[in-house]
C-alpha cells in the first residue's frame, strides 16, 4: 500500500464534501422525525455521478473500485447523514456486483445504465424470519413453470422495498441435500404489487429509510431474470461480501467521525465552572479515546479495501474492518452523548440520532459475534461454533 497522498481520492473527499454541504444535520433530522425518504438528498447523488461509481463505464458507470466507493460512503455518513443517507443510496453505488459478475450481456444492458442513472430503485432481499443469518435455510420456494418460475415465500429487514421497482431475490429452486449450498437462485425479480405484500418495519433508528417484511404469494420471475446459473445463487451472492463489509465499513466510521466532530467542537464552546468541559482530562481523554479508535479502524479498513481492489484474499481484513469500524463508530457516538450530558439526550443537539444508528452497524450487514466466529474458524483455525 501507497500511504502517498492520492490526488484523485482527495478530489472525490472534497467533491462529496461540497455536495453534502445543503445536507446538514437539520435536514437529516427532518427525515428522521418524518420518516421519510431523502429524495433531494438521493438526486443530488445522482446528478453528481455516484451512483454508478462501482458500475463498469460500458454501462453508464465510472467503474470505480471498492477504495473510491469506501470514501463516498464515509464522506457522506461524516457529513452527518448517517446510515440514512448511506443506506438510501448503497445499492446503487456498490450493491449491483451479483448482476455485474454474474448477469447476462442483456440483463446488463438493460438494467445497469439505469442503476448508474438512478431512476432504478433496487431491494436485496435475502434475510428471512427463521433463517436471519442461516442463509442455506432460507425456505422462499420457487417452482418452475413455462417461462419462469413461481415464488412464494417470506422476507424480513428489507431495505427500500417501498421504493423499489425490483429486487435481487434470493430463493430456493431445489431441495436441501447434500452440499447445502447447492439449489439457491438468485433472481431479479419485480416488486409486483399484485404478488408483493410489503409491510414496514417501525424500528429505532435509520428512520428516513424504510425496513420492511415482504410477503411473496405466487410472485413470476422470468428465466431471463435469473442472475447466473439455476442452484448457484448463494456462490453469486458471495461475490460483493467482503467489498460490501468493507463498504459498510466506511459508513460506520464515517458516522464515529460525525460524532467525534460534534463532541469536540462541543467541548471546546461549553463553559462549566469558568473554562470549557474540554479542558478537563475527562472529556478530553474520551475525545482523544475515540480518535485513536477511529483512525485505527480506518487503516484497518483502507487496508481491506486495497486488497479487494488488486484482487488479493482479503476475508480477514474485511471482517476486521466491519468489526472495528463498528466498535469505533459506535464508541464515538456514546462518548458524544457523555461529553453532550442531558443536551446529548436532546434531538436538537443531533447527536442522539448519531447514537441510534451507530448501534445498528453492530449488527449489520453482519452481526459482531459472526464476524468473531470467522475469525476463530478461519484465522485461528479453531473448530467451528456453529
Amino acid at each position: 500500500m501507497d500511504f502517498n497522498v492520492d490526488e484523485t481520492h482527495e478530489d472525490i473527499r472534497k467533491a462529496v464534501r461540497d455536495m453534502m454541504k445543503p445536507f446538514d444535520d437539520d435536514y437529516w433530522m427532518r427525515q428522521d422525525t418524518a420518516g421519510e425518504f431523502p429524495w433531494e438528498f438521493y438526486h443530488a447523488v445522482a446528478k453528481a455521478g455516484w451512483l454508478g461509481l462501482n458500475i463498469p463505464e460500458e454501462y453508464g458507470g465510472a467503474g470505480l473500485g471498492v477504495t473510491e466507493a469506501s470514501i463516498v460512503e464515509q464522506e457522506i455518513s461524516a457529513a452527518g447523514a448517517g446510515m440514512s443517507g448511506c443506506s438510501a443510496v448503497h445499492i446503487n453505488i456498490f450493491g449491483f456486483e451479483p448482476m455485474i459478475k454474474h448477469g447476462s450481456e442483456q440483463m446488463k444492458q438493460k438494467y445497469l445504465p439505469r442503476a448508474a442513472a438512478g431512476d432504478l430503485h433496487v431491494a436485496f432481499a435475502v434475510t428471512e424470519p427463521d433463517a436471519g443469518t442461516d442463509t442455506l435455510n432460507l425456505k422462499t420456494q420457487a417452482t418452475k413453470v413455462d417461462g419462469g418460475w413461481r415464488i412464494s415465500g417470506q422476507k424480513v429487514f428489507i431495505s427500500k422495498a417501498q421504493e423499489a421497482e425490483r429486487m435481487f431475490l434470493l430463493c430456493r429452486t431445489s431441495p436441501r441435500e447434500g452440499k447445502a449450498h447447492r439449489g439457491l437462485s438468485l433472481m431479479f425479480a419485480t416488486m409486483d404489487p399484485e404478488a408483493v405484500t410489503i409491510r414496514e418495519i417501525p424500528k429505532m433508528g435509520r428512520s428516513a429509510v424504510d425496513t420492511n417484511e415482504l410477503f411473496i404469494d405466487n410472485l413470476f420471475v422470468a428465466d431471463e431474470d435469473v442472475i447466473g446459473n439455476v442452484g448457484e445463487g448463494f456462490k453469486v451472492i458471495l461475490t460483493g461480501l467482503n467489498a460490501e463489509r468493507v463498504v459498510a465499513a466506511n459508513a460506520a466510521l464515517g458516522l464515529g467521525y460525525a460524532s467525534l466532530r460534534r463532541a469536540t467542537e462541543y467541548a471546546k464552546q461549553r463553559v462549566v465552572f469558568g473554562r470549557p468541559i474540554g479542558q478537563n482530562q475527562l472529556i478530553s481523554g474520551q475525545l482523544a479515546d475515540a480518535k485513536i479508535r477511529l483512525d485505527a479502524a480506518n487503516l484497518v479498513c483502507q487496508q481491506a479495501a486495497w486488497l479487494v481492489d488488486n484482487g488479493k484474499p482479503c476475508g480477514k481484513e474485511a471482517n476486521m474492518s466491519k468489526f472495528l469500524a463498528s466498535e469505533a463508530g459506535f464508541n464515538a457516538a456514546d462518548v458524544a452523548i457523555n461529553v453532550h450530558g442531558g443536551y446529548g439526550y436532546a434531538k436538537e443537539y443531533h447527536v442522539e440520532r448519531y447514537f441510534r444508528e451507530a448501534r445498528l452497524n453492530r449488527i449489520a450487514p453482519i452481526s459482531q459475534e459472526m464476524v468473531l466466529n470467522y475469525m476463530a474458524e478461519h484465522v485461528l483455525g479453531l473448530p467451528r461454533s456453529y
